[in-house]
């Protein structure tokens, strides 16, 4: 395994990251709710970006694997600022965004803060504003009543062996860059991949989205019988052939 480099970003976090030089638009993933980099999709993305000669971007953000800082204290803003500190600080021109589950969220916010930058959104298993959905349907009485007396709660996760940190500015945070709940003014082709049997994020989640931007290039792509990770061999190659063809027509785009 490559060793990571290094941004330190101008918001003071020092962030981990793997760069591939190459041809435009870019391609730069952006992981999930404490994921990091080292993920099946990010890895093949990489190779695949690679092998066609095209520029690729994977990192962590702050909190999370090689970065620095602890992931409690991350919130959904605080980490579309590390994404957004990576467009500029490390990439150049157009670049398509891939957003995995809480990084699809992460996508739209950096998308409508960089139009001029992003010019295509993927997203598998996006899951923009979903610590509202998790505060209101899926935590307990108990567990939201600790958040507020304590400021944080743990719950165990299946994806992996240490539990999520759950604190109150997450919450807070989360409620404060929604971008599903009113117009989200995007102009960019976006391509949303998702799970019927996803076990995390209701696959309806998908025509949220697409209700809710103003882009009038989106669609759906659902996968029956998909669950949340969609990292099986046929979802990768799905995953490679609608990267390949957004970058195609954004290529000639600019023709």
């Amino acid at each position: 395994m490559a060793k990571a480099n290094y941004f330190e970003t101008a918001h003071g976090t020092r962030l981990a990251y793997h760069l591939t030089e190459g041809s435009s638009p870019g391609v730069i993933f952006l992981g999930g709710f404490m994921s990091d980099m080292e993920g099946g999709k990010a890895t093949m993305l990489e190779a695949y970006c690679s092998a066609r000669g095209q520029a690729f971007l994977r990192f962590d953000y702050q909190g999370h694997g090689e970065s620095d800082g602890a992931f409690a204290d991350g919130t959904i803003g605080l980490w579309a600022q590390d994404a957004l500190a990576v467009i500029d600080g490390l990439t150049e021109g157009p670049q398509i965004l891939v957003g995995s589950s809480m990084g699809g969220w992460v996508a739209l916010l950096a998308a409508k803060a960089r139009p001029s930058r992003v010019r295509g959104l993927v997203g598998i298993a996006a899951a923009p504003d979903f610590t509202t959905r998790m505060w209101q349907d899926e935590l307990t009485d108990q567990q939201r009543e600790t958040i507020i007396r304590d400021g944080l709660v743990e719950v165990p996760t299946d994806y992996g062996p240490d539990p999520y940190t759950l604190t109150k500015g997450l919450f807070d945070d989360g409620w404060a860059n929604r971008v599903i709940h009113q117009p989200l003014h995007l102009d960019v082709p976006m391509r949303l991949i998702q799970g019927t049997e996803d076990p995390d994020v209701p696959w309806q989640t998908v025509l949220d989205i697409a209700d809710a931007v103003t882009s009038d290039d989106v669609e759906i792509i659902l996968v029956p019988g998909g669950d949340h990770r969609l990292s099986e061999k046929l979802d990768l190659k799905r995953l490679k052939r609608v990267v390949r063809q957004l970058s195609m027509q954004l290529k000639k785009a600019t023709l």
